[in-house]
């Protein structure tokens, strides 16, 4: 049989976490079926446990310092190298939003153009959101009283569950772009574009732990990362009203900030600054300028 009449194997792709840089599978060795809207077998993702979860945790709080040290501009610059090599995967992530929600090629073709001009979006806020939410507050005194916004720290990410990838860069790009660091727990019937995702920034100069994505059930990781004392706060915008509540209670435990499910019709809708603000802390610092006179400061 001659070379070009010979059947190729197929080379399935094998998908798996990416926590900490890296891209292990599940400690557990577990996997479960992922399947397109039709209901055919598309792959096996890795069904992420406790263990992975604390692994995010960890991995995330290593990153945070280093992260949140960075010049707003640097991390602009970073989400901006996200969305250049999106573009150029433009083609995979349009099969595989297609697959995933059951979608044409031309709408899931506009689905990942908007993501990707999510991440422009974002990458250009990064040094103007502390000049909108910070400032000098007028002070009757010597003093400049001036307000500051930091970033929060970890945060836990319920990716939405039907959104699988706009939905997905329209949560974890706010919270990366003010400094923050994310664990996120990937749609659960749909995620193979976010362990893609993945893939994109391990090879877009985002530092290793900055953003660690997991597969797998949300009711069975969530409990444990809304608990967990190393986390600061969890956005619950995938989770559904009974998993919401007892995660909201479950955080209270460390006094973590909850953005609460909120109903999103259109993704691709200018999605405002509120996610941003959400998860930063205001630094407000006092300095004293010397007696004032009418010939103005002593300095």
């Amino acid at each position: 049989m001659s070379e070009s009449s010979a059947t190729r194997l197929g080379v399935f792709k094998t998908y798996k976490l990416y926590v900490g840089g890296k891209f292990p599978r599940s400690e557990s060795g577990r996997v479960y079926e992922v399947s397109d809207s039709k209901g055919n077998w598309l792959a096996n993702a890795p069904l992420s446990s406790r263990k992975d979860a604390r692994d995010a945790v960890v991995a995330a709080r290593k990153a945070f310092g280093g992260w949140a040290g960075a010049t707003a501009y640097n991390r602009g610059q970073i989400l901006y190298r996200i969305a250049e090599m999106l573009e150029g995967r433009r083609e995979q992530f349009v099969r595989e939003v297609a697959e995933a929600e059951g979608l044409s090629k031309s709408k899931a073709a506009a689905v990942v153009d908007a993501a990707i001009d999510r991440w422009v979006w974002y990458a250009g806020w990064t040094d103007k959101i502390g000049q909108v939410v910070g400032g000098a507050n007028p002070v009757a005194g010597p003093f400049f009283n001036l307000s500051t916004p930091e970033p929060t720290g970890v945060v836990t990410v319920v990716a939405p569950q039907q959104s699988s990838f706009l939905g997905l860069v329209s949560v974890i790009a706010p919270v990366i772009a003010t400094g923050n660091t994310a664990v996120v727990i990937a749609s659960e019937k749909a995620p193979l574009p976010a362990l893609s995702l993945g893939e994109v920034l391990a090879t877009s100069d985002l530092p290793g732990g900055v953003v660690n994505i997991l597969s797998g059930k949300a009711a069975e990781m969530g409990p444990h990362l809304a608990a967990h004392q190393d986390v600061n706060a969890i956005d619950l915008a995938g989770a559904d009203v009974a998993l919401a509540k007892d995660l909201e209670i479950a955080a209270a435990d460390n006094l973590k900030r909850v953005l609460r499910p909120q109903p999103v019709d259109d993704w691709s809708a200018d999605p405002g600054t509120h996610r941003m603000t959400a998860f930063l802390e205001t630094k407000t610092v006092w300095h004293p300028t010397g007696s004032l006179g009418s010939g103005g400061s002593s300095y």
